[in-house]
């Protein structure tokens, strides 16, 4: 290795590691700031961005650019775009995570026990945040006003081709803490496109980041999962899956399938695989999939699904296992609910599946026994969103099941401790 890469990799560590001593000390003055201060902190990052605006979509634009020059396809290149109408989304976002409960300092259980001491479980910050994504700039703004508000501070590390937004929405953040006299460093941005400072993320920056979140395509959760030294809370992929029972409503049958696939295919809450009940498959397929064509979407599907429309192409069994995040779509006919069941515990991903029907008993029996970390009755899988779920916005979707799971939320972003009270009890021997 030659001394000139030798010496970059030194100090980009050096880098590294200074920005996990700052997060440090950020995080313990946070975690003992007031809840007024944080909401005051998140005030002035929704100001600042309404008041950067325009030289934010300007770095945006630059963004979008470079992306298209790099050929990056047309749902990437939606997940990157920022218009006056998303920034603002961005800002609102930011208001909504204000009016939402502080959850550091809440007493989650308190009970006494026979030696006379009084027990407390009490939620605290995780610590310190390392956040990993790819595409979305808005994951910037979503990230760090979370960890705020829940008293972490965050690392964030965005994809080069979001570099340029990504870094004027870290500025309007960094501005904002100082004016609400918090540390800047509370969010911090890694500023270079090197890989090795992911790597150097994954391996825990000597014990500074106490937890990773990924947000990104399959490759990226991947290499976090497969790397990662800390804890991570991630999906891998978003296989979500709509099943129309026999007692569904046609119309909004349609309309749910409709949304869930075409709303915004680039999400993890799109959903990529249809399944029909065949107890109403020839009455309710030929409509469905005419509507999906008609929306500009690809039907891959079974033979049943090929024998009920002309315009299905032959599935094979890898599509119901993919993320298309694209205006494709799987079909499948099932023989009943036990069979939709079992083919999303085969198929799926655990992350979020949808039954459409009218009738109660089946809706509780998919609501209970499908493993996943949504389950929706008659509902898109597109509301698979924190803010939707009433969070104010989400860090990332879970689907494992240590921690946290499903929308990754102010409470997700936190742990606890006992603080126990006493009055001179001793443990006898």
């Amino acid at each position: 290795m030659s001394d000139k890469k030798t010496d970059k990799q030194a100090d980009l560590q050096t880098l590294m590691l200074d920005i996990g001593a700052k997060a440090r000390a950020a995080a313990r003055q946070l975690a003992i700031s007031q809840t007024s201060v944080k909401n005051q902190a998140l005030q002035n990052a929704a100001n600042e961005l309404r008041a950067a605006a325009s030289d934010i979509l300007k770095a945006n634009a630059e963004d979008m650019k470079l992306a298209q020059a790099e050929g990056v396809n047309q749902a990437r290149l939606d997940r990157i775009m920022l218009d006056e109408n998303r920034l603002e989304g961005i800002a609102k976002a930011i208001e909504a995570i204000i009016d939402l409960p502080d959850p550091v300092g809440q007493s989650l259980a308190r009970w006494q026990v026979p030696s006379g001491l009084d027990i407390d479980r009490v939620r605290v910050p995780l610590g310190v945040i390392g956040v990993i994504y790819e595409s979305r700039p808005n994951v910037t703004a979503d990230a760090a006003a979370l960890c705020l508000k829940a008293g972490n501070a965050v690392i964030l590390r965005g994809s080069s081709e979001i570099q340029n937004s990504a870094r004027l929405i870290h500025q309007c953040f960094a501005r904002a803490l100082s004016a609400a006299g918090l540390d800047a460093h509370t969010v911090q941005i890694v500023p270079t496109p090197d890989r090795a400072a992911v790597s150097m993320m994954l391996a825990g920056l000597n014990e500074q980041i106490d937890v990773i979140v990924p947000r990104g395509g399959k490759g990226l959760v991947g290499l976090v999962q497969e790397q990662a030294r800390v804890p991570v809370f991630a999906h891998l992929e978003g296989v979500c899956h709509v099943y129309v029972h026999p007692d569904a409503d046609l119309a909004m049958a349609r309309d749910i399938v409709l949304n869930a696939k075409l709303r915004r295919t680039g999400i993890c809450g799109a959903a990529e695989t249809l399944l029909v009940d065949a107890a109403c498959g020839d009455d309710y397929l030929p409509a469905l999939i005419d509507a999906l064509i008609d929306g500009g979407c690809e039907v891959r599907g079974d033979a049943a699904a090929q024998a009920a429309h002309h315009g299905v192409t032959p599935a094979t069994k890898d599509d119901y296992y993919c993320e298309y995040l694209d205006a494709i779509i799987a079909v499948r006919v099932v023989a009943d609910l036990d069979a939709a069941i079992a083919h999303i515990g085969q198929y799926g991903s655990n992350h979020t599946d949808a039954i459409v029907t009218a009738n109660a008993a089946a809706a509780e029996r998919f609501l209970n026994e499908v493993d996943s970390a949504i389950v929706m009755h008659n509902a898109s899988t597109q509301f698979a969103d924190g803010g939707e779920f009433g969070m104010g916005a989400e860090i990332g979707i879970a689907t494992g099941r240590f921690h946290a799971r499903g929308p990754v939320g102010l409470e997700q972003l936190t742990s606890f401790k006992y603080a126990v009270r006493g009055s001179g009890q001793t443990r006898p021997k």
